[in-house]
């Protein structure tokens, strides 16, 4: 009887396991089949297209479900692109933050869009424009061949007065002048802070601008650069280097945190010192 019972005990565990089981299997199919509720986005881009006879610039709205987007306004603008208007057209390539392609104005912001977020507030319309006061290619994607040009002007690269030895020795460098370069060489020329700054809006054709400013810096305080003075030289006249008020909306809108405002102050600093030793000179 004893045996019996024990049987008896067992079964009625193993329904109960079984029924157990079976309602949770149906609360979770309960679970998944119930969808979330939609969360829509609207996106109000800028939009010209220079091959379109007569087409003027003009914003234009899309809304996007943030349930099934990633949270990023890349993301948006890619979903967009692939899902609803493959003529939207935008720069993007590494979407880490490193290459700086997909830089916009976001909400009044320069950044770049794939390290935003999406503002989830859905009464919220996003505003999306191609950096301010620069020529528009198509859409999104502004004229960038000034910019690179003034980048080429400062001779972005190391140089030495004596070339004998180039490409077969290192040049070394202590750590504590390492160090100074920090907060510098991190500048990914996406041109945020440069199409932030007023003075670079009214004189693009002669002001260099703090990204290019700051680039100027880092090479004039490189210890294993040899031109200092004679990159100094090349900022003497009134605009390339003196149309900075700092304002420091540079400052502010790098979204990799830099300081380009700083850089150009030292420059002026060591600008002082340059016009002192050239009239001792002279």
């Amino acid at each position: 009887m004893a045996l019996v019972s024990v049987s008896l005990k067992s079964c009625s565990l193993l329904k109960l396991s079984a029924a157990c089981l079976q309602v949770s299997r149906g609360a979770k199919t309960a679970t998944v089949a119930a969808p979330a509720a939609s969360r829509i986005k609207s996106f109000s881009i800028y939009r010209w297209d220079p091959d379109k006879p007569g087409d003027k610039p003009h914003m234009q709205t899309y809304e996007v479900d943030l349930n099934i987007c990633g949270p990023m306004v890349l993301d948006a603008l890619i979903k967009i692109k692939n899902e609803m208007d493959s003529t939207l057209t935008f720069r993007r390539s590494c979407r880490e933050g490193i290459c700086g392609s997909c830089a916009m104005n976001i909400n009044g912001d320069n950044s770049l869009a794939c390290t935003t977020r999406i503002d989830t507030n859905t009464s919220k319309v996003s505003k999306i424009y191609p950096l301010p006061h620069m020529y528009v290619v198509k859409d999104l994607v502004p004229d960038l061949n000034n910019f690179y040009a003034q980048y080429k002007s400062i001779e972005p690269y190391l140089k030495k007065k004596d070339e004998s030895n180039l490409g077969k020795e290192q040049f070394i460098q202590s750590i504590e002048d390492r160090d100074k370069l920090d907060g510098l060489y991190e500048c990914i020329l996406c041109a945020c802070c440069s199409t932030s700054c007023p003075s670079y809006w009214w004189n693009a054709d002669k002001y260099l601008g703090p990204a290019v400013l700051m680039q100027a810096y880092r090479w004039m305080i490189d210890s294993r650069d040899e031109f200092t003075e004679e990159r100094l030289a090349k900022l003497q006249d009134p605009f390339s280097l003196y149309r900075c008020h700092t304002i420091l909306n540079c400052t502010r809108t790098c979204p990799k945190g830099l300081n380009p405002g700083k850089a150009i102050a030292e420059i002026k600093k060591m600008m002082v010192t340059y016009k002192e030793k050239a009239a001792v000179r002279t």
